[in-house]
């Protein structure tokens, strides 16, 4: 009973609102203190900033072994992906190795801690979430993409190398110029480079932008809302059916307090004989 206590206790604080809120701003002062470290600062700031860094970890720690003691389910609690995240990217944060050759791995830890926002705030892991369903389907687009980009750029290299070898001087380099021109980076400048040479090479430009950047783009967006739609509709229903399963409970209680205060009401039974 005194566990159960315990662990509800725990259960309250993660789940409250205000403490949620102070790890997102330590999560974000963090990052703050990675853009400092950037600088060159005064040695007096450089250890204070060492010593905010041990702070943040410190409560990353603690907030690791809340999430813990409050969860129901502890020995699944590290078969989720986020939390083997997060606690890995705190336990590798308090080994000390800032002054050994292995300092640039701690600071490469420190800069993803970050990333723990994304276990912290749900709407952020369904975008996640809806992204990484996404990438099968994503997968047949992105491989439609590379058969195109493969044909304009052998058609590139094919006519335009002798123009420009910088730009079309072999498939690979014809690819890297057509992603250029799908991302409309100063692709007027290829397209007229070549247009004194081949008059219809407008043709092969414009072609090429429908294809990419108006047709598979807008596919690739197409299916991240649609998964995206999917996946808040599914947490939709999963937290209707939640919150019907507690306002069922919640009626049982109910029931139950009121035939408990009946019985009461009516106090012990009198028998005379």
């Amino acid at each position: 009973m005194e566990y159960k206590r315990i662990q509800d206790t725990f259960y309250r604080i993660r789940s409250n609102k205000v403490f949620e809120t102070f790890v997102i701003s330590v999560i974000i002062f963090s990052a703050l203190v990675i853009g400092v470290k950037t600088y060159d600062i005064p040695p007096l700031l450089t250890r204070v900033v060492s010593v905010l860094d041990w702070l943040i970890t410190a409560i990353f720690l603690i907030e690791i072994i809340i999430r813990y003691l409050g969860d129901d389910d502890k020995p699944g609690f590290f078969k989720k992906g986020w939390n083997i995240f997060d606690t890995l990217i705190v336990v590798v944060s308090l080994i000390p190795i800032d002054n050994s050759e292995l300092a640039i791995i701690g600071r490469l830890v420190r800069i993803f801690r970050v990333l723990r926002m994304i276990s912290i705030i749900p709407e952020l892991r369904m975008l996640l979430n809806s992204l990484l369903k996404a990438l099968p389907q994503l997968g047949y687009v992105a491989l439609m993409m590379f058969i195109i980009f493969y044909i304009y750029a052998a058609i590139g290299s094919t006519f335009f190398a002798k123009i420009n070898p910088t730009l079309w001087g072999d498939i690979a380099i014809s690819m890297l110029t057509l992603f250029r021109v799908m991302t409309f980076e100063d692709w007027t400048d290829v397209m007229y480079e070549t247009l004194e040479t081949y008059p219809l090479s407008w043709f092969f430009y414009l072609t090429f932008i429908f294809f990419t950047a108006f047709a598979f783009l807008n596919m690739v967006i197409g299916i991240v809302v649609s998964v995206m739609e999917r996946e808040h509709s599914a947490q939709t229903d999963n937290q209707i059916e939640q919150n019907h399963d507690e306002l069922i409970m919640l009626r049982q209680e109910i029931a139950e307090l009121k035939q408990l205060i009946i019985d009461q009401q009516k106090g012990p039974v009198d028998v005379r004989n």
